[in-house]
Parts: C-alpha cells; structure tokens; sequence
C-alpha cells in the first residue's frame, strides 16, 4: 500500500543549503531583480537539490487570492470520466472556484505527473485526479501530503482521500439481473486490466455468479470502445451456449448489439444484454439498452467536500466516500430462448 511522501523542504532548509538567508530564498522564488546572479544560481541549486516547492497553497489560503482546483483527467470522451469531470466542474462553480484542467492523451505515470507538475506550478487551491488506473496512484505518491488532494474512482485501500463509485455493487446488480431473468450463467467483456473501474466490475460479476452457484466462463477481454465490443462480440455471437452477456459499459454493449445483429441473433430474444454508465444514448439503442447508472453528480459534491475539508485543514489523507450506482432496466434482458 502506496503512501504519499512526507517531510517535504521548507524554505528554510533551501536556506541553510545555500548558505543564505529566508528573505534571499523569497526573493529568487519572486524574481527580485536585486539578487546577485551568483546568489540566485547558488539558491537555486539549492532548490534543485532538495526538491523544494513554494507552498503556493498556503501562500493561497492566507491572501485568499487563489480560486482556482486543479484537475488530472484523461483526454477522452468516454462517458464515465467526461461526466465525472463536467459535474465536477459544476459543484466548483457553485462553491466559487474555477476547474483547470490538465488532460492526458495516455494515463501512465509519467504523463500524470506532468499534469500534476503544473498544477502545482500554478496557485491551486487543490487537486483533483479522475485517474483511476495504477499508474495514476504511483505518480501520485510523489505529491507532499500538505497539497490538497483527492483521487476521483481510484484505489479505496491507499491512505488517499477517495471518492469512487461502488463498481462491484453495480456489477452485482446487473449480472443478478440477468440470472434472475432466467439465465445459467453471464459472460463478461471485460474493460482495460490497469483499470480500477475493470476489476472492481470484475469483481462483481464473479460475486453474484458464485452466490448463484452458477458456472463462471472465461473473461473476454476489451477495452472501453464500441469497435472493442464489436471484436467481442464477433466471437460471442459464434457461441450458441452464450444467452446472457454483461459489457464492462455501454460503449461495449452497443458493439457486442451490432455483432449478435449481424450474426443474426437477436437481443434480447436469444441473448441478453447488459451495459454499464448509462450513456445519454442508452435508451435509444436497439433495443434500449439495461444498463448501470452511476451517481456521478453525487461523486464529484463528495470529491469537492472532501477538498474543501483538506483546503480548510480540517481533514488529511484517508477518508473514503463510495457511491452506490442503480440498475436501470430497459428492453435488452429477457427470459433465455427453451431448449
């Protein structure tokens, strides 16, 4: 379990290395035209060596100066995280501060901690990650633990204050769905393994087979596409066995529709299935798609709370607020085709 890093560099410990004093550090940090130029390269060697960071924040708080959050998302626009992200940046409206964004193309360690890099360069009140892949928490980690912080659908069991949606309470809800719809069993396409959002719907469709004593097949791997769901379901289609299929999110079940459609086999009258996210367009898939909704305007007020607390100094790494999503049933689940 990853922890962030503690006893971050003060100002005075950039001092004493650069054999200085605390006014010369503020005036190299401020651009002060009136430092000698072998004084200004001397501190901030210093700083380099150290690692140290004005603590903007703070600096923030005190002149009241700063409404700005800083967000890490990803560029995308897949449904899960844009809604995280546009009602986030509502419920910050509403409290007074402005969202700036940093999006990253890839969500690997090296691209977030960029994205982090230049918020903490900014006058950021906090930040927010709506990251919710591995390699997120590990750039994470790197952050001193008096930057406000929050991690949006990421990992509950790090000492990070968290918000996430309950993915394996949703999972649970659809593939029982489908087993009380009278189905033997449910196949699962699965979304990207660094996913915390894959394994947490992973989890939940394994939970509710084994509490039916039902047979668990094999994962069919994907990532979030449509074109993904579609190659899925291309070899699903082929399986006369398959009657009932939970996609790891709508963008996959609209797919794993176009493939059983042209296979000829039809949903839900010789398969059933079900999606996750709810998409706008959900209801208007052929047939409408049942589907999992997430409560992301609830995620993104928990994920602003829990900020704010830090902001004031009330709260620190820790705490966990989870939310818990609701089956949305339409017509794309019904009783499996008789023998």
């Amino acid at each position: 379990m990853g922890n962030r890093t503690a006893g971050a560099p003060a100002m005075a410990d950039v001092a004493r290395l650069a054999g200085v004093s605390h006014q010369t550090v503020s005036r190299v940090l401020n651009g002060h035209p009136y430092v000698q130029e072998r004084t200004r390269l001397r501190v901030q060697a210093a700083i380099a060596e150290l690692g140290y960071r004005p603590n903007r924040v703070a600096r923030a708080l005190v002149t009241g100066r700063s409404q700005l959050i800083g967000v890490v998302a990803q560029n995308t626009t897949l449904c899960g995280p844009s809604s995280l992200l546009a009602a986030f940046e509502q419920a910050a409206a509403h409290a007074g501060f402005v969202v700036t964004t940093h999006r990253a193309n890839v969500l690997d360690r090296e691209s977030i901690a960029k994205a982090l890099e230049r918020h903490r360069d900014q006058r950021v009140a906090g930040i927010v990650v709506i990251a919710p892949t591995t390699s997120a928490h590990e750039a994470v980690d790197s952050i001193p633990p008096d930057v406000p912080l929050v991690m949006v659908d990421g990992d509950s069991e790090r000492d990070i204050a968290t918000v996430t949606v309950d993915q394996a309470a949703g999972a649970f809800a659809a593939t029982r769905h489908l087993l009380d719809s009278g189905h033997r069993t449910v196949w699962h396409v699965s979304g990207p393994p660094d996913w915390f959002d894959s394994a947490g719907r992973i989890a939940g469709w394994r939970s509710a087979l084994a509490a039916a004593g039902a047979e668990v097949p094999p994962i069919v791997p994907a990532d979030w596409s449509a074109a993904s769901g579609y190659r899925a379901g291309q070899v699903l289609a082929r399986m006369p066995e398959v009657t009932a299929i939970f996609a790891a999110n709508d963008h996959l079940a609209l797919g794993i529709l176009r493939a059983m459609s042209e296979r000829g086999r039809r949903v839900p009258h010789d398969v059933s299935v079900v999606g996750f996210d709810d998409v706008p367009e959900a209801a208007y898939f052929i047939p409408p798609l049942t589907t999992v909704r997430p409560d992301f305007d609830a995620v993104a007020r928990d994920a602003l709370e829990l900020l704010m607390a830090q902001i004031g100094g009330t709260a620190v790494v820790g705490p966990r607020r989870t939310s818990i999503p609701t089956l949305v049933p339409r017509r794309s689940v019904r009783h499996p085709p008789s023998a």
